[in-house]
C-alpha cells in the first residue's frame, strides 16, 4: 500500500510573488489561499495517478488554517498540525513525503520569504553542527519513522538547499527570487503543471529514495534575533546559554528537533 503524505506551506506556492500573498491580514491573502488550493490539488493529483493509494494532506503556514475544504481533491485526507507532532498522521507505514510551497532557510541569498520556523525569531538552526531550515527541520521527524522525502516546490534556493541536503529528491521549480520579498514565477498552469509531474514521479518510484536520518540522540542549536529572545528560552531547565543569542539543547529522537 502506498501511502503519501503532503505538508504545504505557503511561501513557496506557484504564483505566489508578493509578501501580502501569505499575510492574513492583507487584502492578498485570499489570492494566496486559492493559489495554495490549485498547487495542494496537483500535487494531490499526481499522486493518485502515480498509484498512491492514500494521501494525507497538511497545511502549516501559520499553524494551519489555509486550506479551503470544500475545494479540496475529495480523495485525499486533511489535518491541521498540533497534538506536540508535526506531521501529526506521519508513521510508518507511509512511503514519502511532499513538501509542498516551501521556502529556502533564513540568510539565504536570493531565496523568496526566506526564514526558519520563525521569521521574527529564528536567525539560525543547526542539527549536530549543520545548519538547516524548515525542510531540515521536517525531514528529520519523517526520517524518525523511517518515511523519505521525495518532492518538494517552491523556489530555485529552495531546490538548491533540499538537493544540498537529501541528495536524490524530485524538486518543481516554480519560481526564482528577486531579492528575498519579491519574485519571477511561472505562469500558474505550468506551474500546476510542473508540481504534478514532479509529485507523479516521485511517488511512482517513492521506494528508491532514503530517509534524512542525523544522528541521535542530537544536540540542537539556535541563535535568536536578539539576547533578550535568548534570555526567555535559557530559563528551560533543559536549555543551556551558548552566548548572548544562542541556545543548545540535546533531544534523544528526531521527533523532537523542532521542540524548544
Amino acid at each position: 500500500m502506498k501511502k503519501i503524505y503532503i505538508l504545504s506551506d505557503m511561501e513557496g506556492i506557484s504564483g505566489i510573488r508578493r509578501s501580502e500573498q501569505v499575510q492574513s491580514s492583507s487584502p492578498e491573502y485570499e489570492e494566496g489561499r486559492k493559489l495554495m488550493m490549485a498547487d495542494i490539488n496537483a500535487a494531490i493529483e499526481g499522486a493518485f495517478d502515480a498509484g498512491a493509494d492514500e494521501v494525507v494532506a497538511c497545511d502549516t503556514h501559520g499553524g494551519g488554517g489555509q486550506v479551503r475544504i470544500g475545494e479540496m481533491d475529495s480523495r485525499a485526507m486533511y489535518e491541521t498540525p498540533g497534538g506536540g507532532k508535526l506531521l501529526p498522521a506521519l508513521d510508518e507505514t507511509f512511503s514519502g513525503v511532499v513538501l509542498l510551497g516551501h521556502h529556502a532557510r533564513a540568510g539565504t541569498l536570493n531565496g523568496f520569504l526566506d526564514h526558519t520556523m520563525s521569521s521574527a525569531h529564528w536567525f539560525r538552526y543547526t542539527l549536530n553542527g549543520q545548519e538547516m531550515g524548515e525542510i531540515g527541520i521536517e525531514a528529520a521527524y519523517a526520517g524518525h519513522f523511517g518515511v523519505p522525502v521525495i518532492a518538494v516546490s517552491g523556489d530555485r534556493a529552495l531546490a538548491d538547499e533540499a538537493i544540498e541536503l537529501f541528495g536524490r529528491v524530485e524538486c518543481a521549480v516554480v519560481k526564482w527570487a528577486l531579492g528575498r520579498n519579491r519574485a519571477r514565477c511561472l505562469p500558474h498552469g505550468k506551474g500546476l503543471a510542473v508540481i504534478k509531474e514532479t509529485v507523479k514521479k516521485a511517488v511512482e518510484h517513492a521506494d528508491s529514495f532514503e530517509p534524512f536520518k542525523p544522528e541521535a540522540p542530537a544536540v540542537m542549536q539556535l541563535t535568536l534575533y536578539r539576547s533578550d529572545m535568548a534570555d526567555e528560552l535559557a530559563k528551560r531547565p533543559d536549555v543551556v546559554r551558548i552566548d548572548a543569542r544562542t541556545v543548545q539543547k540535546n533531544v534523544a529522537s528526531l521527533a523532537d528537533a523542532w521542540i524548544w
